[in-house]
């Protein structure tokens, strides 16, 4: 089985304000107060401010990140801690990788894992970004931060931007 996933996560008020700004945003609710913005092509497309401008993308290994969304994130990061997350898993091996950024800038990372690495004990780059936004592993029937908010609901991101959630 595989499993994608590109999006933003950031707490459901604050993510409200960033899809509002960006009319191709789909904002899907999580747990525990969270929310995630899908990286659909309509959303990467509607972020695209010219080229040239300096890019957080290529630095990090974020396939998707298109030009000007850093400027966005370090806005919208002055209400809120937002993490950009991306996955990629076939047959349970993959990458994850995590950054947030909090008041303005980049806070947390770029945090990645390679295919066939163990997460280290402070948990995957997900988990790890997640845990700053304010996650946390509430119960036993959670084994991480990633299923505590309900990140396993969907196993690719065009799942999270379905109407019906489908």
């Amino acid at each position: 089985m595989s499993y994608e996933l590109q999006a933003l996560i950031g707490s459901a008020e604050l993510l409200a304000v960033a899809a509002a700004e960006v009319p191709a945003a789909r904002l899907s609710p999580l747990a525990q107060g969270l929310a995630l913005i899908p990286a659909t092509p309509a959303f990467l497309s509607a972020l695209q401010f010219g080229r040239g401008e300096p890019g957080f993308g290529g630095e990090s290994g974020f396939d998707w990140f298109p030009d000007g969304l850093e400027r966005r994130l370090a806005a919208w990061s002055k209400a809120g801690p937002i993490a950009c997350v991306e996955a990629d898993y076939f047959g349970g091996s993959g990458t994850q990788r995590a950054a947030v950024w909090a008041d303005g800038r980049l806070d947390l990372g770029p945090l990645v894992s390679g295919e066939f690495e163990p997460s280290p004990p402070e948990g995957s780059p997900i988990s790890r970004a997640l845990r700053r936004i304010g996650a946390r592993v509430v119960d036993a029937h959670h084994h991480d931060e990633f299923e505590a908010v309900g990140l396993t609901a969907h196993r690719r991101t065009d799942g999270w931007a379905a109407p019906d959630g489908a």
